[in-house]
């Protein structure tokens, strides 16, 4: 565990801006388009599950140690 800036691992600009996207379409979703969890909504759940399948994939790909 790389232990920089305050004791959290230094983020790639890539994942940042992944999470600061998926954020604001919670958001903006939730408040302007009325999409809540587990309502049904398809759009929402396949929001929500892609960005399951994508956290899994960067846990996955660093544990391997395939990190940049």
């Amino acid at each position: 565990m790389d232990l920089t800036s305050g004791g959290w691992r230094s983020q790639s600009p890539l994942v940042t801006a992944f999470a600061v996207l998926v954020a604001a379409v919670a958001v903006v979703g939730t408040q302007f388009l009325g999409w809540e969890w587990g309502s049904g909504q398809i759009v929402p759940t396949l929001i929500g599950v892609t960005v399951a399948l994508v956290a899994a994939f960067l846990v996955i790909r660093e544990r391997l140690g395939q990190t940049d």
